[in-house]
């Protein structure tokens, strides 16, 4: 059973002073929506479906009150924003309590040295089936330069596949052990085929930032008729690249240009289809021009039948935008090899990594580690590489790691799907990727000279991915699966980044307003 304290909430950070504050005040309820033309009950946010965004500039101190009108614990989490020194706000069940129905909680974040195109979602029990996700974007201050004209307009696109099915219903069907089935369709910012409309003036350039929400599948984004520039990915401004179409996987977000160059009497069908699979799910938007006198009519333009190396490919800016900071130069301390395996455990279905699926401890794991807690988890119950046989196994799994180390991980991905991978509280370097298995000799082939740098990656079908890692973020971070019912079943775990010195340079202290629960009840703020 559990038990919280939920203290008047005070709102302390440690930050610079000379920042801006930005506040927000979210509801999160229960609604009617109709995504796909049914009536389903989806969760909202201040009664929108998807929820709003969070507009912020590099350095903003984001004060988000959340208060939770649904039946049951909620949190929320921070695709792809770092939360420097501070893995307490992160918002998944390992370091943050959940927030109890009725209750609220005030998330207290600094958007620190970040610039770009993220999302926030629900992040327990199956909730991201049902909605409660928006977008989050963080522009750079007004006298640093970016790498393009100011555009137009800047419009957020979250595309995702999604079921007709109840979150709760989907939930059961994998607390019996079973797979769930194909999703039934696919949105585009919560709406079904050109339900979502977007209106452009001819001639001016908009940005796109397009994050995919969903739960399991790639999806190719295009826009009939107009090419698009590949500007930045996940807080990274790349070389840019003209594209035609773009693969983005699941938890990924990227920026694109679209010029409205094409003739202006007729609107144009943005698409977003699934990759991959049998059947192709697909749905529409509409780029639509302010003079336009046709509608979007015919089928919409078909995808790509081969794999995209447009993501794969894309580098980083260069000159190295510090100057000094060489990755491809720095020795590697430390090969971290994963591999995700599925099976059965007691006749239900689980899904590993290096063996070891996870299960959620009685406890968040980052107030255990604080309170000292003994026998919520054990540092290295998770190994570095994937013993033999098959067998699964379960465990709270945390992986330890030193403060300021650089490791190399690679994702082995020995199965038939794609994989998705995340990794809260950084950006890492992606610096190989191929067919077949990892070797040591795999590494004549890294990019050591400017790579990427992201907090999401996919790994192709018995395929392997290659990321370099500073671990310069003291906290308890979470590396999981995108794919959510794998997430969900075991295919995650923490990594405890750890220094002996306990100082607020390197790690904030358990926030005045903090949730405890589990075993971490009654102890002192």
């Amino acid at each position: 059973m559990w038990q919280f304290i939920v203290p008047i909430i005070c709102v302390v950070a440690i930050v610079n002073a000379e920042d801006p504050y930005r506040f927000f005040t979210w509801n999160v309820t229960y609604g009617d929506i109709y995504p796909l033309g049914v009536r389903q009950q989806g969760i909202l946010i201040n009664g929108q479906f998807p929820g709003p965004d969070i507009y912020s500039v590099t350095n903003d101190n984001i004060i988000i009150n959340v208060h939770n009108n649904l039946d049951e614990p909620f949190l929320l989490s921070w695709n792809g924003v770092q939360q420097r020194k501070n893995s307490l706000e992160d918002g998944v069940y390992g370091t943050t309590c959940p927030i109890p129905p009725g209750k609220n909680f005030t998330y207290i974040m600094q958007m620190k040295d970040q610039i770009g195109s993220f999302y926030y979602f629900p992040s327990l029990a199956f909730h991201k089936a049902a909605g409660g996700f928006g977008g989050i974007r963080i522009l750079s201050r007004p006298r640093i330069p970016v790498p393009f004209p100011e555009p137009a307009g800047d419009f957020t696109i979250l595309i995702g596949d999604w079921y007709k099915t109840n979150h709760k219903v989907l939930k059961a069907v994998l607390d019996q052990g079973k797979m769930l089935a194909l999703p039934d369709g696919v949105l585009i910012n919560g709406l079904g085929s050109n339900g979502a409309w977007f209106t452009v003036e001819p001639g001016k350039t908009y940005r796109l930032r397009i994050s995919n929400v969903g739960l399991r599948n790639t999806l190719n984004f295009r826009i009939q008729g107009h090419t698009m520039k590949l500007v930045e990915v996940e807080g990274t401004h790349t070389v840019q690249t003209t594209i035609t179409s773009l693969d983005v996987h699941v938890g990924q977000s990227y920026s694109v240009l679209v010029t409205a160059d094409q003739p202006a009497d007729q609107d144009y069908y943005m698409v977003a289809s699934t990759r991959f699979t049998s059947p192709v799910l697909t749905t529409t938007a509409v780029f639509h021009y302010t003079n336009s006198r046709k509608p979007v009519s015919g089928p919409p333009p078909p995808g790509p039948t081969d794999v995209q190396w447009t993501n794969l490919t894309a580098s980083g800016p260069r000159p190295n935008p510090q100057g000094s900071y060489h990755y491809g130069q720095i020795n590697v301390s430390r090969t971290i090899r994963l591999s995700n395996i599925a099976g059965l455990v007691n006749g239900k279905q689980r899904y590993a990594i290096n063996g070891v699926s996870f299960v959620p401890a009685d406890t968040p794991l980052k107030l255990a580690d604080y309170y000292k807690i003994e026998g919520v988890f054990r540092v290295g119950s998770i190994p570095d590489s994937t013993p033999r046989g098959r067998s699964i196994r379960l465990d709270a799994s945390v992986m330890g790691a030193d403060y300021r180390t650089f490791v190399e991980i690679v994702f082995e991905n020995r199965e038939k799907i794609i994989q998705s991978w995340h990794l809260d509280g950084y950006s890492f370097f992606v610096v190989g990727m191929d067919g077949g298995s990892w070797t040591p000799n795999s590494r004549k082939e890294y990019n050591l000279v400017d790579a990427v740098s992201r907090s999401t990656i996919q790994v192709y079908p018995r395929s392997w991915t290659a990321i370099y890692v500073a671990l310069d973020n003291v906290g308890m971070w979470n590396l999981r699966s995108e794919f959510w019912a794998r997430q969900y079943l075991g295919q995650q775990f923490y990594l405890r980044v750890y220094t002996p010195v306990q100082s607020v340079r390197d790690e904030y202290p358990i926030p005045t307003n903090a949730l405890l629960c589990g075993r971490a009840t009654g102890r002192r703020l």
